[in-house]
């Protein structure tokens, strides 16, 4: 069992940031340290939304109590996610070294989801938090997951909505240095499908996905979550990506009709789904995945 620290939204109902990413953990049996740093009635999408931001000052206090008791010792990973603002991101790096200070010794995977817009809606937070993302995480994340539109933005690609993308958005992951990459929901030459593409030193490997029009939300966070935990449990970087892939596809089959995702499908083990297919681009280099 593995313990990690989760730093995301929270909704009373739905299955969103940290309420799928926790429930999703714990169904794989990680002990799971959430910190929320919105608490909103739903997601953000439907029609009425309510809820209250976390101040950072409440959630440094929230924080210095856990160390007091001391549950910051042995954490094995930690997850960021909505970052509202930047000093919301100034508490999360600050969590991050703290973390990684209290036990030198030890290897904490960081796995930042940096939530920052959609294609073609655009960058959806403060830019300044966004910003602050691209400058203060990234460079302590041993692993990001952005999605389409925050690739390119990351990579500094112009991301006014109506521009013309490349061919092929996956052209973005070279313009990052640092962290893994694993970006999601990235374009295929097949309308009907989408790839999930993981890219670090030494490996390209991408898993073909069928497009689900209308998808309920949570998709990006349940993906970091059990992203996250198959490689706390010691998987490789390609693994990762099929074991996460696999899972995502396997709760959205159960969740087909519904507006929220089927918390109750989640996988208790990521092994015991069938191995989602990875492929590795001839244009890649071949090599063993990062560890």
């Amino acid at each position: 069992m593995a313990r990690i620290l989760a730093i995301s939204s929270q909704v009373a109902r739905g299955a969103v940031g940290l309420s799928i990413i926790t429930p999703a953990l714990q169904a794989l049996g990680h002990e799971v340290i959430a910190l929320p740093t919105v608490i909103l009635s739903n997601h953000p999408g439907h029609q009425t939304t309510s809820g209250l931001v976390v101040e950072p000052v409440e959630l440094g206090k929230m924080l210095d109590a856990l160390a007091a008791n001391g549950w910051l010792d042995n954490i094995d990973g930690l997850l960021t996610g909505y970052l509202p603002s930047a000093a919301h991101v100034d508490f999360a790096a600050q969590s991050v070294s703290r973390v990684r200070a209290r036990q030198p010794a030890r290897q904490v995977m960081y796995l930042c989801d940096p939530v920052l817009g959609d294609h073609p809606k655009g960058l959806y937070i403060d830019p300044r938090a966004a910003g602050a993302i691209r400058d203060r995480l990234l460079p302590l994340a041993d692993m990001i997951t952005p999605n389409r539109f925050e690739l390119g933005w990351l990579a500094g690609a112009s991301m006014v909505p109506g521009t013309v993308e490349p061919a092929d958005p996956a052209a973005w992951l070279g313009m990052l240095q640092g962290p893994a990459i694993v970006a999601t929901s990235m374009p295929d030459a097949d309308p009907r499908h989408l790839r999930n593409i993981a890219n670090a030193p030494g490996t390209r490997v991408e898993a073909r996905v069928r497009e689900r029009p209308g998808a309920p939300h949570g998709t990006g966070d349940l993906f970091a979550a059990l992203l996250l935990a198959s490689r706390v449990e010691g998987g490789s970087l390609d693994r990762a990506l099929a074991a996460a892939t696999a899972g995502v596809d396997h709760v959205l089959a159960a969740s087909s009709g519904c507006d929220a995702l089927a918390v109750s499908a989640l996988p208790h083990a990521l092994a015991a789904l069938p191995a989602w297919p990875l492929e590795r681009p001839s244009s890649s280099a071949n090599g063993e995945a990062r560890s």
